[in-house]
């Protein structure tokens, strides 16, 4: 299946502030990228982020509050820098959104915008392909 999904990580970033989206692999291959990013940039940060989203799911105990039998799931990571923000989440199975923005991004919008970015692009990536009704088996 290989369907182009830019358009709709471009619609996530309708957000003012928002910057730059990319959907990755979980082995760090890029799937998708808003128009905006480069190619090469694109699969750098795609490494990256699957990078990022590992090292955050192995620091996961780190605020489990003592309890040694309850293993903390991962839901965020986010990083903070000089010019702005990094949002890490997972995007389904085998998969993560990350979105970059400015300092002055509402961040509970961009979140909130994030997930029901997930929502569709769940759907996107299950939906069977559509079969031509002319052709007979």
């Amino acid at each position: 299946m290989n369907y182009d999904l830019s358009w709709m990580l471009d619609s996530a970033l309708e957000l003012p502030e928002a910057q730059h989206a990319i959907l990755v692999s979980a082995d760090g291959l890029l799937m998708a990228r808003s128009k905006d990013v480069g190619r090469d940039h694109a699969d750098t940060v795609a490494a990256a982020m699957s990078g990022m989203q590992s090292l955050s799911r192995t620091v996961a105990d780190f605020c489990n509050g003592g309890a040694p039998t309850v293993r903390p799931q991962w839901r965020q990571t986010l990083v903070e820098f000089d010019h702005g923000w990094v949002f890490l989440i997972s995007a389904g199975e085998g998969a993560y959104l990350a979105v970059s923005a400015s300092p002055d991004v509402d961040m509970a919008e961009i979140t909130f915008r994030m997930q029901q970015l997930v929502g569709q692009l769940g759907k996107a990536l299950t939906s069977p392909p559509r079969e031509r009704a002319d052709i007979q088996p």
